[in-house]
């Protein structure tokens, strides 16, 4: 019998033990063995395919790594995951984007004991994820990214950096307006020259605090634009599926209209305090539930009036197709109540602060 690696050892006493103790000796083990270096490397390369294997993508990691651990964690994720990249198969333009994405900075080599510590902790972390739902996409070439999609990321980076709530509405639902074109423009010449394009599914971060309001947000955005959100909460994150350029119109808008919540929020509690109310925790989870909740309603309303009769076939078969994918995807789904809004200014204040935010009624498009 062969006499166990240090790298085994290590393994052995830290990473399925999660005690204090447990890791100690393991970084103890590492520490002392600089020749086990290399191969240290090399097994964290496997976790990480492991975690591909389990349908995590490079952007899920980073978000777990995020939420449990540190910074210095989350750089020799990074860093293990841009090792591992050039071993793995062809991936679709997404994972690719998330690859490049990642952090380029190195995680910081202290005494050999403290990064052997770093390690067991972050290959702890990687052992125990649980398996997702595969959203493997296919393996061509990025589309280009249309005019449309331009400038809606245009007209969303005016609408977060503006003071004026007035622009900021106007320009909001300028984007939406585009958004609803480009999904129908996609829609119609699918319908008239049907291509391999089929509903995906993409992982987009709900990140702490105010989980619940946030993912609710994303689910009405994801509504609006023809598309199913499924929260995982703990996790961190919804799985929206849909047609990709859809999926691409959630992330954008959801994105912005969380900045412009945030925005708002943050001037209403200042307000709040110089008017000698003090708030807490419950203003603000108020203000982001009332925020959502005004949201998902005018938002719905906007979608009404801009679909014709003519384009609900259409749209209709879309649906179907979209519906298909996330039953498979989430054969089994719960529904969850809304903790925490019990706060009446914070409500009234996150209303209004989506009336600034949000659209309003135009002519149909056709």
């Amino acid at each position: 019998m062969s006499t166990p690696s240090t790298v085994d050892r290590a393994f052995l006493a830290a990473l399925h033990t999660a005690t204090d103790d447990a890791l100690d000796a393991g970084a103890s083990l590492l520490a002392a063995d600089p020749a086990a270096d290399a191969e240290l490397a090399r097994r964290g390369e496997e976790f990480v395919a492991a975690a591909w294997r389990r349908g995590w993508q490079p952007a899920d990691v980073v978000r777990a790594v995020r939420r449990e651990l540190d910074d210095v964690h989350v750089r020799l994720a990074a860093a293990l995951v841009r090792a591992q990249a050039p071993h793995d198969r062809p991936r679709g333009p997404r994972w690719a984007a998330q690859l490049d994405e990642l952090t380029t900075e190195e995680p910081e080599r202290s005494d050999r004991f403290a990064h052997a510590t770093v390690v067991l902790e972050l290959y702890r972390l990687l052992l125990r994820l649980p398996a997702l739902e595969p959203l493997d996409e296919p393996a061509h070439a990025p589309r280009t990214e249309s005019r449309h999609l331009a400038r809606i990321r245009a007209l969303l980076a005016k609408a977060e950096a503006t003071g004026y709530p007035e622009e900021a509405e106007a320009l909001s639902a300028k984007a939406q307006e585009l958004m609803a074109r480009h999904s129908i423009d996609e829609a119609l010449l699918a319908a008239h020259a049907p291509s391999p394009d089929a509903p995906g599914a993409w992982r987009i971060g709900v990140e702490p605090p105010y989980e619940q309001a946030k993912a609710v947000l994303m689910d009405a955005v994801a509504t609006a634009n023809h598309c199913r959100a499924v929260w995982n909460e703990p996790l961190g994150f919804s799985t929206v599926v849909g047609f990709e350029a859809d999926l691409e119109a959630v992330e954008l808008l959801y994105t912005s209209l969380l900045v412009q919540a945030t925005t708002a929020m943050t001037k209403a509690e200042a307000a709040q305090r110089a008017g000698g109310r003090k708030r807490t925790k419950t203003f603000r989870q108020s203000f982001l539930a009332a925020y959502a909740h005004r949201i998902g309603t005018r938002l719905a309303a906007a979608v009404e009036a801009q679909v014709t009769e003519d384009l609900l076939p259409v749209l209709a078969s879309r649906d179907v197709a979209v519906t298909g994918r996330m039953d498979r995807l989430f054969p089994e789904t719960t529904t969850t109540r809304l903790r925490g809004v019990t706060d009446a200014a914070g409500w009234t204040e996150g209303a209004q602060a989506a009336d600034r935010a949000q659209v309003t009624s135009r002519t149909p498009l056709r």
